[in-house]
């Protein structure tokens, strides 16, 4: 069905698309990397924008606040009052991005710690029954909204505490969250009095880069929820999370358990990976957005900027802030991605890479890539390219648009890097075989037709149709007369000699006038016009080919002559006889599985041989059937017989041209109207005129016709002992080939 080179193609793109698809089962880093430069340049591409109407505001301690307020670590006194002053102004939730893990350092009882035992002394009875600066934190937040941070670690802790409840619809959730050993909490007096406590911890891609952000940590068999999470819930006032996995209700997995799907608190579902993570769009940092502490501290700012918001507190005073990077920006404070992380959910944004996302990206690159595989061995080089690049093209505005209208992270980096080196490896062996095969054609055909010919079947391999096609040809014989008693007086060697140097010139004649060297028979050419390629004037070319090996043996015979001349032998002039005659023939690799030719067959072939044989019987050098004479406008030709080849029915007309028998142009009127008027009379078997008018003929004396008005001198003188019927026609039927 295919040939050896189509089944190397098929499994060298099979190799490739299978490759291909287990190289992304493993998913090597280079593969992660190319998908999440496509994952950041969507972001770059199309970037969220910033809603000031999302209830979500920063509460930044930033340089001027340090300036104004004092260095930091600020006495929790004033993170007391930070926090009063924020819930007086109706936040409906505080989130520290500050870990209180330690006592305040400033709180007297602390200090005291470092006096000497005089002046700790005489402090003592002073700070006796005051709540320290601890104490005074806990009772500001706990009536307070507030929610605080806690760190989780790869160290094994007691489980750090937990404000808020867990529900699990469907499959268990814990095996596919994120999970720690322990966490570093804030003082107990901090934890107990808070609202909620939410991990701040991320979990960056190879590169550090933050995408995703998962929502939900465990620490052993304890769920934590992230910090925006938890402000999310104390800000709705909800007490519990519901996470809901593969096979609850509403959530199809067909019996697989897959992971988590969604996580509700409050009035707020959030769709997540199986992880409970999500995919954010990031913004642009805000950072005028920002407002600033001291201004809260000293009442300087809009209430209307808190009243109902959730309100992200943490620091970006250089040396203190979280640095974290995104897709959007190099370095970004923690808070900021917190704070990115609530206004993604409120917004009602979504960006997902669904379950089925490797599965789709699989099947489009095997399809794609089978479809151009399938096109590309048919097209150009730089066409071909040209289409590869296209759909690659198509692939990552896909990618695009999935991303841009229905929120999903498709990769289209991998596919289209599997296209690209399938097409460039497909374009690259098609171009090669391309080459072989021009080689092929080049060398095949070099050895019977001429280079311009090779040339325009390379150029345009549509103009040759092999495997046998009926079309009209032109047809030439040629054949060396007396060869055998020529060869008889030659060595082996010097027979091969005179066979190449007589074929070589007439084989260019053939192919300079565009004809096509089917074989060679020994001292024997066969020739055809019109095939492989289009030739609308292929009777003139042979006809002209057959007039210029004429002149061409001319050549031949002087030099042989001389050469004989000067070996001191004698030279046997030779010559040639030509036939030529025009019809439909059936051409094409002609042959067996095994061994085929490029040939021409059919009754016309036939009739041209015979022709050539008819040359000598005629005693002109070339012969001429009806059909290639009718095609040929303005040459100048003698009918030589009205004749019927042997396995014909019906009779045809021969000529010879008046050129090859030594007739010029001036002197062919005259011959050719008396020739004419010869063969009218001979076909009326009126015998006495027609041998007049054949005396006529031979006082011209043409040399070239002397053997044929010899021959009609023969036919006369049979037809008047044995006259022919009353219906002849002037055929004559020649009973050998």
């Amino acid at each position: 069905m295919f040939n050896r080179a189509g089944q190397i193609y098929i499994l060298l793109i099979v190799a490739i698309l299978g490759g291909a698809v287990v190289i992304r089962s493993f998913d090597p880093f280079f593969v992660q990397a190319l998908r999440l430069i496509a994952f950041d340049s969507y972001q770059l591409l199309g970037p969220a924008k910033f809603d000031p109407s999302l209830p979500v505001r920063i509460v930044d301690i930033n340089e001027d606040s340090l300036a104004k307020v004092g260095q930091w670590p600020w006495p929790r006194t004033t993170i007391a009052d930070l926090a009063t002053k924020l819930t007086q102004q109706g936040a409906a939730a505080v989130a520290f991005d500050i870990l209180f893990s330690e006592p305040d350092r400033t709180s007297p009882e602390q200090a005291m710690k470092s006096m000497p035992a005089d002046e700790a002394a005489l402090m003592a009875p002073l700070i006796q029954g005051r709540p320290t600066h601890d104490q005074a934190l806990a009772a500001a937040i706990t009536h307070a909204p507030v929610v605080l941070s806690v760190a989780l670690t790869s160290r094994k802790t007691p489980l750090p505490p937990v404000k808020a409840g867990f529900a699990a619809a469907g499959d268990d959730p814990k095996p596919f969250v994120p999970a720690f050993a322990g966490a570093t909490s804030n003082l107990p007096e901090l934890d107990a009095a808070a609202s909620g406590i939410g991990s701040i911890n991320w979990i960056p891609d190879r590169d550090q880069v933050v995408r995703r952000v998962p929502l939900l940590y465990r620490v052993g068999d304890q769920l934590i929820p992230t910090l925006p999470m938890e402000a999310l819930r104390v800000a709705q006032g909800a007490s519990t999370y519901v996470v809901k996995s593969s096979n609850a209700s509403g959530e199809e997995a067909f019996g697989q358990a897959t992971g988590i799907n969604h996580i509700r608190v409050g009035a707020v579902e959030i769709p997540t990976d199986y992880d409970g993570g999500l995919w954010l769009k990031f913004r642009k940092a805000q950072p005028s957005s920002y407002i600033p502490a001291w201004k809260v501290l000293t009442g300087e700012n809009d209430p209307k900027d808190i009243a109902g918001m959730i309100v992200l507190v943490g620091t970006s005073a250089p040396g203190l802030m979280d640095l974290r990077a995104t897709p959007l920006d190099a370095a970004l404070p923690g808070f900021e991605v917190h704070a990115q992380v609530l206004e993604h959910i409120l917004s009602g944004r979504t960006l997902t890479r669904p379950d089925f996302a490797i599965a789709v990206e699989m099947l489009v690159t095997v399809l794609l890539g089978a479809i151009l595989a399938a096109v590309v061995q048919r097209l150009p080089a730089f066409t071909s390219a040209g289409l590869g690049l296209l759909t690659i093209v198509v692939l990552i505005y896909g990618g695009w648009l999935a991303y841009s209208q229905l929120g999903l992270l498709f990769d289209p980096s991998y596919p289209a890097l599997v296209l690209f080196v399938l097409v460039t490896t497909a374009t690259i062996y098609v171009y090669r075989r391309t080459e072989q095969q021009r080689h092929e054609v080049r060398r095949a055909f070099g050895y019977y037709v001429s280079p311009s010919v090779v040339n325009e079947i390379i150029a345009d391999p549509n103009k040759l149709e092999l495997g046998g096609e009926v079309r009209e040809l032109t047809l030439l014989f040629c054949d060396v007369r007396n060869f055998t008693s020529i060869s008889e007086r030659m060595t082996a060697h010097e027979l091969t000699t005179f066979i190449n140097r007589l074929l070589t010139p007439l084989s260019e004649v053939i192919m300079n006038n565009r004809g096509t060297i089917d074989k060679y028979m020994g001292d024997a050419i066969m020739a055809f016009w019109n095939a492989p390629l289009d030739d609308p004037d292929h009777a003139g070319h042979a006809l002209h080919s057959a007039l210029d090996m004429m002149q061409r043996m001319d050549t031949l015979n002087e030099e042989w002559a001389k050469e004989a001349e000067a070996a001191g032998r004698e030279h046997a002039r030779v010559n040639i006889g030509i036939g030529i005659n025009s019809g439909p023939c059936c051409v094409g690799n002609l042959g067996s599985s095994h061994r085929f030719d490029y040939s021409a067959i059919g009754d016309d072939v036939n009739v041209a041989s015979r022709y050539e044989g008819l040359s000598k019987v005629y005693g002109v050098p070339v012969v001429v059937g009806e059909a290639t004479v009718k095609q040929i406008g303005g040459l100048q030709t003698i009918e030589l017989d009205l004749m019927r080849v042997k396995g014909r029915a019906h009779p045809t007309r021969i000529y010879t041209p008046a050129e090859a028998i030594g007739v010029t142009a001036e002197k062919f009127a005259p011959i050719e109207k008396v020739h004419t008027l010869f063969l009218h009379l001979y076909r009326r078997a009126d015998w006495d005129a027609a041998e007049q008018a054949l005396a006529e003929c031979e006082n011209f004396a043409v040399a070239g016709l002397t053997k044929l008005y010899h021959l009609y001198r023969e036919r006369i003188a049979e037809w008047r002992k044995d006259p022919p019927p009353a219906d002849w026609d002037g055929t004559f039927t020649a009973t050998s080939k």
